[in-house]
């Protein structure tokens, strides 16, 4: 088995970034999931109820995030903002998780133009923690504003084997992976518990739930009912269907993060 390829989502709900390397750390891949657009309840705002969300592209250039959507133009700010570009801190809510993020106002006027309503775009910054699920989490582990987990895995045998069950073509980008694995037999990773990325240990604590936003057309954001009408065929379990595998790195005392390479060999590591 291989990686054969990564993705960062630098602002949750938004176009994805391929990568060839990509530096792991304790919230995940690093730039993945850092930015989030929020209601101004601080609710956050996802592709759920904003399909027009598939539509805004990513781009990192140097040490700058590039935001862009067609008609509505661009905007640009740092991948790491600093107080300059920062403004007042804000309470948000992801799922279960309430935290204080400070706003970039310059992203925050971009989403508000590109939804034709009031919301904001707030950073996850380096002093802000948030925990993972309590049932499934070890001392130590934290997420970014990913709906759950650090990282996300796929199979593209998993893949295939669903779109052949489907009868219709089925992207891997509609299930926005962090990773991506080649060679595994279809549905293997369901009973991985810890699986070694290019030497990089990953503990397994769940499969991953998948909602309405793998029915969105990643191109267009048109709905359809695959692949969420077959996968409740055969990928039920507690009235949840799945796809995927949530991984949590795991380091070793006082480590701090670990690179990952399109190529590296993947193997099961359970036990």
């Amino acid at each position: 088995m291989r990686l054969s390829s990564i993705v960062v989502y630098p602002i949750k709900s938004c176009g994805p970034i391929a990568l060839d390397r990509a530096v792991v750390t304790r919230r995940g891949l690093l730039h993945d999931r850092r930015f989030m657009i929020v209601e101004t309840s601080g609710r956050f705002v996802t592709q759920r109820e904003e399909p027009r969300l598939t539509q805004v592209k990513t781009a990192i250039e140097g040490d700058a995030l590039i935001v862009e959507a067609a008609d509505h133009g661009r905007v640009e700010t740092a991948l790491v903002p600093d107080g300059g570009e920062l403004g007042a801190t804000r309470a948000v809510t992801v799922w279960r998780s309430t935290l204080e993020a400070p706003e970039v106002p310059a992203l925050s006027a971009f989403f508000t133009r590109f939804l034709a309503r009031d919301v904001a775009c707030v950073a996850m910054t380096d002093t802000i923690h948030r925990a993972i699920n309590p049932k499934h989490a070890n001392e130590g582990d934290e997420v970014s504003f990913a709906d759950g987990y650090p990282l996300l895995l796929a199979s593209e045998s998993s893949r295939r084997d669903l779109e052949a069950r489907a009868g219709v073509p089925l992207v891997m980008a509609r299930f926005r992976p962090n990773v991506v694995v080649e060679g595994a037999t279809a549905w293997d990773e369901d009973h991985w518990s810890h699986v070694s990325i290019g030497g990089v240990l990953f503990r397994a604590p769940k499969p991953c739930a998948r909602c309405v936003i793998t029915t969105l057309d990643p191109e267009t954001g048109q709905a359809d009912k695959e692949p969420l009408k077959t996968l409740a065929t055969f990928r039920r379990v507690d009235g949840e269907v799945m796809f995927g595998l949530n991984l949590v790195p795991v380091f070793e005392e006082g480590e701090a993060e670990r690179v990952l390479e399109v190529g590296a060999s993947v193997r099961r590591a359970d036990g």
